[in-house]
Protein backbone atom coordinates (compact mmCIF):
# COMPACT_ATOMS: atom_id res chain seq x y z
CA UNK A 1 0.00 0.00 0.00
CA UNK A 2 1.38 3.53 -1.09
CA UNK A 3 2.02 5.91 1.47
CA UNK A 4 1.42 9.79 1.73
CA UNK A 5 1.26 12.51 3.57
CA UNK A 6 -1.77 13.55 2.97
CA UNK A 7 -4.88 12.29 0.68
CA UNK A 8 -7.03 15.09 -0.65
CA UNK A 9 -10.38 13.67 -1.96
CA UNK A 10 -12.21 15.68 -4.17
CA UNK A 11 -10.84 17.71 -7.50
CA UNK A 12 -13.21 20.26 -7.74
CA UNK A 13 -12.22 23.76 -6.62
CA UNK A 14 -11.84 23.22 -2.96
CA UNK A 15 -9.82 19.90 -3.38
CA UNK A 16 -7.82 21.82 -6.17
CA UNK A 17 -7.25 25.11 -3.72
CA UNK A 18 -6.00 22.29 -0.95
CA UNK A 19 -3.51 20.95 -3.91
CA UNK A 20 -2.31 24.28 -4.87
CA UNK A 21 -1.27 25.48 -1.58
CA UNK A 22 0.28 22.04 -0.08
CA UNK A 23 2.30 21.94 -3.21
CA UNK A 24 3.74 25.65 -2.58
CA UNK A 25 4.66 24.08 1.45
CA UNK A 26 6.22 21.08 -0.38
CA UNK A 27 4.03 19.18 1.31
CA UNK A 28 3.68 15.77 -0.57
CA UNK A 29 -0.20 14.77 -1.28
CA UNK A 30 -2.63 12.77 -3.53
CA UNK A 31 -5.77 14.12 -5.27
CA UNK A 32 -8.36 11.50 -5.21
CA UNK A 33 -10.66 12.13 -8.27
CA UNK A 34 -13.78 9.52 -8.75
CA UNK A 35 -14.36 10.95 -11.88
CA UNK A 36 -12.40 13.81 -14.11
CA UNK A 37 -11.17 17.20 -12.71
CA UNK A 38 -14.61 19.45 -12.14
CA UNK A 39 -16.47 16.09 -12.21
CA UNK A 40 -19.80 17.57 -10.43
CA UNK A 41 -19.90 19.90 -12.98
CA UNK A 42 -19.39 17.58 -15.85
CA UNK A 43 -22.54 15.36 -14.89
CA UNK A 44 -25.21 16.92 -12.62
CA UNK A 45 -26.80 20.09 -12.98
CA UNK A 46 -29.53 21.48 -15.95
CA UNK A 47 -27.68 22.62 -19.42
CA UNK A 48 -28.13 26.31 -18.57
CA UNK A 49 -26.54 26.06 -15.08
CA UNK A 50 -24.22 29.05 -14.44
CA UNK A 51 -22.20 30.41 -11.85
CA UNK A 52 -24.56 33.10 -9.44
CA UNK A 53 -20.96 34.86 -8.79
CA UNK A 54 -19.47 37.29 -11.40
CA UNK A 55 -16.50 35.84 -12.80
CA UNK A 56 -13.98 38.36 -11.09
CA UNK A 57 -15.17 36.48 -7.94
CA UNK A 58 -14.04 33.14 -9.14
CA UNK A 59 -10.34 33.59 -7.13
CA UNK A 60 -8.47 30.86 -6.27
CA UNK A 61 -5.12 30.35 -5.00
CA UNK A 62 -2.20 31.85 -7.72
CA UNK A 63 -5.64 31.35 -10.28
CA UNK A 64 -7.69 33.92 -11.06
CA UNK A 65 -10.56 34.84 -14.50
CA UNK A 66 -8.20 36.14 -17.24
CA UNK A 67 -10.73 35.93 -20.00
CA UNK A 68 -13.09 38.69 -21.29
CA UNK A 69 -15.87 40.20 -19.49
CA UNK A 70 -15.33 39.62 -16.01
CA UNK A 71 -18.54 40.60 -14.82
CA UNK A 72 -20.19 38.03 -16.65
CA UNK A 73 -21.01 34.44 -15.01
CA UNK A 74 -19.30 31.14 -16.20
CA UNK A 75 -21.29 28.67 -17.80
CA UNK A 76 -20.72 24.95 -16.55
CA UNK A 77 -18.47 24.11 -19.45
CA UNK A 78 -16.23 27.77 -18.74
CA UNK A 79 -16.27 26.80 -14.90
CA UNK A 80 -14.83 22.91 -16.26
CA UNK A 81 -12.46 24.58 -18.02
CA UNK A 82 -11.32 27.34 -15.66
CA UNK A 83 -10.73 24.44 -13.45
CA UNK A 84 -9.32 22.18 -15.39
CA UNK A 85 -6.95 24.66 -16.46
CA UNK A 86 -6.24 25.57 -12.67
CA UNK A 87 -5.12 22.06 -12.20
CA UNK A 88 -2.94 21.93 -15.22
CA UNK A 89 -0.99 25.04 -13.75
CA UNK A 90 0.79 23.14 -11.46
CA UNK A 91 1.92 19.66 -11.06
CA UNK A 92 -1.55 18.82 -9.25
CA UNK A 93 -1.11 15.43 -8.78
CA UNK A 94 -4.50 14.38 -9.08
CA UNK A 95 -6.13 10.38 -9.82
CA UNK A 96 -8.78 10.47 -11.89
CA UNK A 97 -11.14 7.29 -11.79
CA UNK A 98 -10.38 6.91 -8.26
CA UNK A 99 -13.91 6.54 -6.19
CA UNK A 100 -12.77 6.53 -2.80
CA UNK A 101 -14.52 3.36 -0.94
CA UNK A 102 -13.13 3.38 2.51
CA UNK A 103 -11.44 5.78 5.12
CA UNK A 104 -10.24 4.21 8.75
CA UNK A 105 -8.34 4.80 11.32
CA UNK A 106 -4.71 2.60 11.27
CA UNK A 107 -3.46 0.96 14.53
CA UNK A 108 -0.52 3.32 13.86
CA UNK A 109 -2.29 6.64 14.16
CA UNK A 110 -2.74 6.99 10.57
CA UNK A 111 -5.25 6.60 7.81
CA UNK A 112 -5.89 3.94 5.46
CA UNK A 113 -8.07 5.41 1.93
CA UNK A 114 -9.34 2.35 -0.28
CA UNK A 115 -10.15 3.59 -3.71
CA UNK A 116 -10.88 1.92 -6.77
CA UNK A 117 -7.54 3.14 -8.54
CA UNK A 118 -5.53 1.68 -5.23
CA UNK A 119 -4.85 2.11 -1.76
CA UNK A 120 -2.78 4.63 0.01
CA UNK A 121 -1.70 5.42 4.24
CA UNK A 122 -1.41 9.03 5.03
CA UNK A 123 -1.26 10.74 8.37
CA UNK A 124 -3.72 13.65 7.28
CA UNK A 125 -7.02 13.44 5.27
CA UNK A 126 -8.81 16.52 3.34
CA UNK A 127 -12.15 15.42 2.55
CA UNK A 128 -13.28 18.12 -0.54
CA UNK A 129 -16.15 16.48 -1.58
CA UNK A 130 -18.59 19.53 -1.78
CA UNK A 131 -21.72 20.14 -0.33
CA UNK A 132 -24.26 19.10 -3.10
CA UNK A 133 -23.80 15.30 -2.30
CA UNK A 134 -27.43 14.09 -2.53
CA UNK A 135 -30.75 15.63 -3.31
CA UNK A 136 -32.77 16.26 -0.41
CA UNK A 137 -36.29 14.88 -0.90
CA UNK A 138 -39.39 15.27 0.94
CA UNK A 139 -41.31 12.34 2.17
CA UNK A 140 -44.20 14.27 0.79
CA UNK A 141 -42.84 12.53 -2.55
CA UNK A 142 -43.64 9.02 -1.66
CA UNK A 143 -47.40 10.15 -1.42
CA UNK A 144 -47.55 11.06 -4.61
CA UNK A 145 -49.04 8.80 -7.31
CA UNK A 146 -46.83 6.54 -9.47
CA UNK A 147 -48.38 9.13 -12.78
CA UNK A 148 -46.43 12.03 -11.51
CA UNK A 149 -42.85 12.10 -12.87
CA UNK A 150 -40.91 13.23 -10.16
CA UNK A 151 -36.76 14.60 -10.33
CA UNK A 152 -34.44 16.65 -9.12
CA UNK A 153 -31.92 19.42 -10.30
CA UNK A 154 -29.35 17.04 -10.46
CA UNK A 155 -31.22 15.05 -13.03
CA UNK A 156 -33.37 18.15 -14.64
CA UNK A 157 -31.03 19.05 -17.93
CA UNK A 158 -33.77 21.18 -19.52
CA UNK A 159 -37.32 21.46 -20.56
CA UNK A 160 -37.76 19.12 -22.93
CA UNK A 161 -36.35 16.35 -20.32
CA UNK A 162 -39.68 16.28 -18.59
CA UNK A 163 -43.06 15.02 -20.10
CA UNK A 164 -45.33 17.12 -21.71
CA UNK A 165 -47.54 19.48 -19.14
CA UNK A 166 -47.57 21.72 -16.32
CA UNK A 167 -44.34 21.25 -13.92
CA UNK A 168 -44.98 21.85 -9.95
CA UNK A 169 -40.80 23.05 -8.70
CA UNK A 170 -40.70 22.55 -4.58
CA UNK A 171 -38.21 25.03 -3.47
CA UNK A 172 -37.78 28.46 -4.35
CA UNK A 173 -33.87 29.48 -3.72
CA UNK A 174 -31.28 29.80 -6.62
CA UNK A 175 -32.29 26.35 -8.14
CA UNK A 176 -36.12 26.29 -7.74
CA UNK A 177 -36.33 30.35 -8.85
CA UNK A 178 -34.45 29.77 -12.30
CA UNK A 179 -35.89 26.40 -13.16
CA UNK A 180 -39.24 27.86 -12.79
CA UNK A 181 -38.35 30.18 -15.02
CA UNK A 182 -36.94 28.35 -17.81
CA UNK A 183 -40.01 26.32 -17.40
CA UNK A 184 -42.09 29.11 -17.94
CA UNK A 185 -40.19 30.35 -21.04
CA UNK A 186 -40.89 27.26 -22.57
CA UNK A 187 -44.31 27.77 -22.55
CA UNK A 188 -44.89 25.13 -19.48
CA UNK A 189 -47.60 25.97 -16.80
CA UNK A 190 -45.42 26.10 -13.66
CA UNK A 191 -46.73 26.31 -10.24
CA UNK A 192 -43.73 27.16 -7.64
CA UNK A 193 -44.39 26.12 -3.85
CA UNK A 194 -42.23 28.62 -1.82
CA UNK A 195 -40.70 27.99 1.94
CA UNK A 196 -38.32 29.86 3.45
CA UNK A 197 -36.34 32.31 1.16
CA UNK A 198 -33.38 35.07 0.24
CA UNK A 199 -34.21 37.30 -2.64
CA UNK A 200 -32.15 40.10 -3.80
CA UNK A 201 -32.23 42.44 -7.36
CA UNK A 202 -29.27 41.14 -9.99
CA UNK A 203 -27.78 44.58 -10.45
CA UNK A 204 -28.15 47.66 -8.01
CA UNK A 205 -27.29 50.92 -8.12
CA UNK A 206 -24.93 50.29 -11.35
CA UNK A 207 -23.81 47.36 -10.06
CA UNK A 208 -23.76 43.74 -9.49
CA UNK A 209 -25.19 43.17 -6.26
CA UNK A 210 -22.43 40.65 -5.26
CA UNK A 211 -20.01 43.45 -5.83
CA UNK A 212 -22.27 45.55 -3.20
CA UNK A 213 -21.95 42.58 -0.51
CA UNK A 214 -18.89 42.13 -1.19
CA UNK A 215 -17.74 45.24 -0.72
CA UNK A 216 -19.66 45.54 2.61
CA UNK A 217 -18.13 42.96 3.67
CA UNK A 218 -21.19 40.36 4.19
CA UNK A 219 -19.52 37.99 2.10
CA UNK A 220 -16.30 37.74 4.53
CA UNK A 221 -19.11 37.95 7.69
CA UNK A 222 -17.34 35.70 10.20
CA UNK A 223 -19.38 31.94 11.47
CA UNK A 224 -18.47 33.39 14.81
CA UNK A 225 -20.50 35.52 14.78
CA UNK A 226 -23.51 33.67 13.87
CA UNK A 227 -26.20 33.25 17.26
CA UNK A 228 -24.85 29.42 17.19
CA UNK A 229 -21.55 28.71 15.40
CA UNK A 230 -21.93 25.51 16.43
CA UNK A 231 -24.91 24.54 14.90
CA UNK A 232 -25.10 23.41 11.10
CA UNK A 233 -26.14 26.51 9.21
CA UNK A 234 -29.25 26.11 6.64
CA UNK A 235 -29.58 29.37 4.62
CA UNK A 236 -31.46 29.66 1.10
CA UNK A 237 -29.65 30.72 -1.67
CA UNK A 238 -29.89 34.04 -3.65
CA UNK A 239 -33.02 34.17 -5.95
CA UNK A 240 -30.90 34.95 -8.66
CA UNK A 241 -29.61 34.16 -11.94
CA UNK A 242 -26.19 34.03 -13.75
CA UNK A 243 -27.21 36.11 -16.95
CA UNK A 244 -27.08 40.12 -17.12
CA UNK A 245 -29.58 39.90 -19.91
CA UNK A 246 -32.00 38.36 -18.30
CA UNK A 247 -34.94 39.08 -15.95
CA UNK A 248 -34.66 38.71 -12.28
CA UNK A 249 -36.04 35.62 -10.71
CA UNK A 250 -37.92 36.85 -7.68
CA UNK A 251 -41.05 35.85 -6.80
CA UNK A 252 -42.77 39.47 -8.35
CA UNK A 253 -40.81 38.48 -11.71
CA UNK A 254 -41.46 35.04 -11.99
CA UNK A 255 -45.68 35.47 -11.16
CA UNK A 256 -45.68 38.47 -13.40
CA UNK A 257 -44.48 36.16 -15.87
CA UNK A 258 -47.35 33.82 -15.23
CA UNK A 259 -45.79 31.22 -12.86
CA UNK A 260 -48.62 30.16 -9.80
CA UNK A 261 -47.53 30.58 -6.23
CA UNK A 262 -48.00 28.52 -3.33
CA UNK A 263 -46.92 28.26 0.14
CA UNK A 264 -44.88 24.74 1.12
CA UNK A 265 -45.95 21.57 0.17
CA UNK A 266 -47.13 19.73 3.32
CA UNK A 267 -48.46 16.26 2.26
CA UNK A 268 -49.34 14.69 -1.25
CA UNK A 269 -51.68 12.19 -1.47
CA UNK A 270 -51.99 10.42 -4.95
CA UNK A 271 -52.47 13.89 -7.15
CA UNK A 272 -53.96 15.85 -4.38
CA UNK A 273 -51.58 18.28 -2.70
CA UNK A 274 -51.87 19.70 0.91
CA UNK A 275 -49.77 23.23 1.41
CA UNK A 276 -49.12 25.69 3.74
CA UNK A 277 -50.66 29.19 4.13
CA UNK A 278 -47.88 30.75 5.10
CA UNK A 279 -46.36 32.30 1.66
CA UNK A 280 -47.56 35.83 2.36
CA UNK A 281 -45.28 35.69 6.11
CA UNK A 282 -42.33 34.21 4.41
CA UNK A 283 -42.02 37.18 1.21
CA UNK A 284 -42.76 39.40 4.37
CA UNK A 285 -39.87 38.27 5.74
CA UNK A 286 -37.82 38.00 2.29
CA UNK A 287 -38.52 41.53 1.77
CA UNK A 288 -37.72 42.99 5.28
CA UNK A 289 -33.77 41.42 5.01
CA UNK A 290 -33.77 42.52 1.06
CA UNK A 291 -35.15 46.22 2.90
CA UNK A 292 -32.27 45.89 5.28
CA UNK A 293 -29.47 45.35 3.51
CA UNK A 294 -30.66 47.46 0.04
CA UNK A 295 -30.17 50.40 3.17
CA UNK A 296 -26.77 49.35 4.20
CA UNK A 297 -25.92 49.04 0.34
CA UNK A 298 -27.42 52.84 -0.09
CA UNK A 299 -25.39 53.92 2.24
CA UNK A 300 -22.34 53.51 0.87
CA UNK A 301 -23.51 53.71 -2.91
CA UNK A 302 -24.45 57.24 -1.65
CA UNK A 303 -20.73 57.86 -0.34
CA UNK A 304 -18.83 56.81 -3.44
CA UNK A 305 -21.84 58.86 -5.69
CA UNK A 306 -23.19 55.44 -7.17
CA UNK A 307 -25.76 55.51 -9.67
CA UNK A 308 -29.30 56.93 -8.02
CA UNK A 309 -32.02 53.94 -7.33
CA UNK A 310 -34.64 53.30 -9.96
CA UNK A 311 -36.35 51.71 -7.03
CA UNK A 312 -36.40 47.91 -8.39
CA UNK A 313 -38.14 46.14 -5.92
CA UNK A 314 -41.46 44.64 -6.16
CA UNK A 315 -43.67 42.24 -4.16
CA UNK A 316 -45.34 39.39 -4.96
CA UNK A 317 -49.19 39.59 -4.36
CA UNK A 318 -49.09 36.70 -2.07
CA UNK A 319 -52.21 37.18 0.25
CA UNK A 320 -54.51 34.79 -1.54
CA UNK A 321 -52.29 31.98 -2.21
CA UNK A 322 -54.22 28.53 -2.46
CA UNK A 323 -53.79 25.77 0.48
CA UNK A 324 -54.86 22.90 -1.55
CA UNK A 325 -53.99 21.80 -5.26
CA UNK A 326 -55.35 18.72 -7.32
CA UNK A 327 -52.27 17.66 -10.31
CA UNK A 328 -54.52 16.35 -12.45
CA UNK A 329 -57.04 19.08 -12.73
CA UNK A 330 -54.19 21.23 -12.74
CA UNK A 331 -52.88 19.61 -15.47
CA UNK A 332 -49.60 18.85 -13.90
CA UNK A 333 -47.65 15.34 -14.75
CA UNK A 334 -44.44 16.60 -13.02
CA UNK A 335 -42.67 17.76 -9.58
CA UNK A 336 -38.86 19.09 -9.41
CA UNK A 337 -37.64 18.64 -6.10
CA UNK A 338 -35.40 21.53 -5.33
CA UNK A 339 -35.11 21.47 -2.23
CA UNK A 340 -31.60 21.45 -1.12
CA UNK A 341 -29.12 18.74 -0.69
CA UNK A 342 -27.41 16.88 2.08
CA UNK A 343 -24.51 14.95 2.81
CA UNK A 344 -23.00 11.86 2.28
CA UNK A 345 -19.80 9.97 3.46
CA UNK A 346 -20.68 6.54 3.52
CA UNK A 347 -17.26 5.52 2.86
CA UNK A 348 -16.21 7.45 6.48
CA UNK A 349 -15.65 4.97 8.80
CA UNK A 350 -14.76 7.40 11.77
CA UNK A 351 -16.35 9.27 14.68
CA UNK A 352 -16.71 12.48 13.01
CA UNK A 353 -20.76 12.52 11.13
CA UNK A 354 -23.89 14.34 13.02
CA UNK A 355 -27.75 12.97 12.74
CA UNK A 356 -27.92 14.30 9.29
CA UNK A 357 -24.29 12.90 8.28
CA UNK A 358 -22.15 15.96 7.88
CA UNK A 359 -18.63 15.98 9.64
CA UNK A 360 -18.75 17.96 12.84
CA UNK A 361 -15.86 20.26 12.76
CA UNK A 362 -14.37 23.63 13.78
CA UNK A 363 -12.86 25.68 11.44
CA UNK A 364 -12.23 22.71 8.55
CA UNK A 365 -11.00 20.34 11.60
CA UNK A 366 -12.03 17.14 12.77
CA UNK A 367 -12.42 16.04 16.12
CA UNK A 368 -9.90 13.16 14.57
CA UNK A 369 -6.91 14.48 14.45
CA UNK A 370 -5.50 14.41 10.88
CA UNK A 371 -9.08 14.46 9.47
CA UNK A 372 -9.86 18.39 7.74
CA UNK A 373 -12.58 19.51 5.97
CA UNK A 374 -12.63 22.01 3.06
CA UNK A 375 -15.83 23.51 1.10
CA UNK A 376 -18.48 23.29 3.10
CA UNK A 377 -21.43 25.87 3.98
CA UNK A 378 -20.20 28.93 6.75
CA UNK A 379 -16.84 26.72 7.79
CA UNK A 380 -15.13 30.11 8.45
CA UNK A 381 -17.44 32.92 6.58
CA UNK A 382 -20.63 33.44 4.81
CA UNK A 383 -18.81 32.95 1.52
CA UNK A 384 -16.70 29.56 2.38
CA UNK A 385 -18.60 27.28 -0.25
CA UNK A 386 -18.40 29.41 -3.15
CA UNK A 387 -15.90 29.38 -5.90
CA UNK A 388 -13.77 32.51 -4.52
CA UNK A 389 -14.58 32.29 -0.62
CA UNK A 390 -13.11 29.13 -0.71
CA UNK A 391 -9.44 29.84 -0.74
CA UNK A 392 -9.33 31.00 2.36
CA UNK A 393 -9.81 28.04 4.10
CA UNK A 394 -8.22 25.96 1.64
CA UNK A 395 -5.24 28.07 2.89
CA UNK A 396 -5.81 27.50 6.82
CA UNK A 397 -6.61 24.12 6.42
CA UNK A 398 -3.21 23.17 4.19
CA UNK A 399 -0.74 25.52 6.50
CA UNK A 400 -2.51 23.38 10.00
CA UNK A 401 -1.37 20.37 7.83
CA UNK A 402 2.20 21.45 7.25
CA UNK A 403 2.33 22.62 11.27
CA UNK A 404 1.06 18.94 12.00
CA UNK A 405 4.02 17.53 9.96
CA UNK A 406 6.34 19.58 10.91
CA UNK A 407 7.04 21.55 7.61
CA UNK A 408 8.66 25.10 7.94
CA UNK A 409 5.22 27.03 6.56
CA UNK A 410 5.86 30.05 4.25
CA UNK A 411 3.91 32.90 4.70
CA UNK A 412 1.24 32.11 2.45
CA UNK A 413 -1.00 34.72 3.05
CA UNK A 414 -1.10 36.69 0.04
CA UNK A 415 -2.49 32.99 -1.51
CA UNK A 416 -6.37 33.67 -0.20
CA UNK A 417 -5.97 36.85 -2.09
CA UNK A 418 -5.07 35.65 -5.44
CA UNK A 419 -1.29 35.63 -6.60
CA UNK A 420 2.09 35.27 -5.21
Amino acid sequence: MPSTSVVVIGAGQAGLAVSRVLTDLAVEHVVLERGAVADRWRTRGWDSLTLLTPRWMSRLPHWRWAGPDPHGYMTRTQVIDYLVGYSASFPAPVVEQAEVLDVRATDDGRFAVTSTAGRWTASDVVVATGHCAVPRVPRASTGLAPSIHQTSPDQYRNPGSLPDGGVLVVGASASGAQIADELREAGREVVLAVGRHTRLPRRYRGHDVLAWLSALGVLDRSRDTLRDPTAPPDEPSLQLVGRVARRDVDLASLQRRGVTLTGRLLAANGTHLRLAGDLAAHTRAADATMARLLRRIDALADRVGATPSDDPVRRADTAHAPTELDLGRSGVGSVVWATGYRRSHPWLHLPVLDPRGDIVHRSGHAAVPGLHVVGTPWQTRRSSVTLDGVRHDAVAVARRIAARQGIPARDTADLAIVDS
